[in-house]
């Protein structure tokens, strides 16, 4: 889903988008010339790997999501949570598929390995 960012106004504009059973539901709400503010939640189930034991198991997402999107190069001193656009379109897909990347790139350990105390023993 692509949105003109000339488009977005000063009135918040609800969004839904849907991906590999992740959900961002929110709003897109211009707050400056150059700075529109994306508020919502991610919500759903994935897939991870624990990265323990290499089990695989379901996580249940609930999270918020506040990100910045602008349409000229972030200064320094801004926001860590800022995305760049600079082809004038919001590419909403474009965000929830990076936050799926950032989600499935974290560190995961399953329930069992949480639960154990057990020392991990490596070889080298």
């Amino acid at each position: 889903m692509r949105i003109a960012f000339d488009k977005l106004g000063a009135t918040p504009r609800p969004v839904t988008l849907k991906r590999d059973g992740v959900q961002m539901k929110g709003t897109l709400r211009r707050s400056d010339t150059h700075r529109i503010d994306l508020d919502g939640r991610l919500s759903g189930e994935m897939t991870l790997t624990c990265d323990r034991c290499g089990e695989t198991y379901r996580r249940t997402l609930d999270e918020p999501l506040q990100l910045c999107v602008t349409d000229r190069v972030a200064e320094a001193n801004e926001d860590l949570d800022i995305i760049e656009f600079f082809d004038g379109v919001v590419d909403l897909t474009y965000i929830l598929e990076s936050e799926i990347n950032a989600l499935e790139g974290d560190y995961h350990l399953c329930s069992a390995c949480l639960e154990t105390d057990e020392t991990l023993n490596i070889e080298l």
